[in-house]
């Protein structure tokens, strides 16, 4: 089977193949934010992009069709913390650091 843990990598010096799955917890998807209020989309699109612009990888589950059920952000779990502390300095920071670098990034590099 293609996905068969018990069988050894095919590389070479013991390393996986280019194709082959990764069996470790390390990439196993946590949840880093989860919120059923009224802007709960909206906040886990602004964490995603956050992540996403940090070089963390993330993934937003919930459906706008249905908007009774919760919206998470997830990332794997060897990126938790440093997603975390991102998120955590995004919010100390606040809007006005949001704006300043927006503007710096409108900015003409002449």
């Amino acid at each position: 089977m293609a996905q068969d843990p018990e069988r050894e990598p095919e590389g070479e010096e013991g390393q996986p193949d280019e194709g082959s799955v990764d069996p470790s917890a390390a990439l196993d998807m946590i949840t880093l934010f989860s919120s059923g209020a009224i802007d709960a989309e909206l906040e886990a699109g602004n964490i995603h992009n956050l992540l996403q612009a940090s070089g963390i990888q993330s993934v937003i589950v919930g459906a706008s069709v249905i908007p009774v059920f919760e919206f998470q952000v997830q990332v794997p779990r060897e990126d938790l913390e440093k997603a975390r502390r991102l998120v955590e300095e995004a919010r100390a920071a606040g809007p006005e650091a949001a704006a300043e670098a927006e503007a710096a990034s409108e900015e003409d590099p002449q």
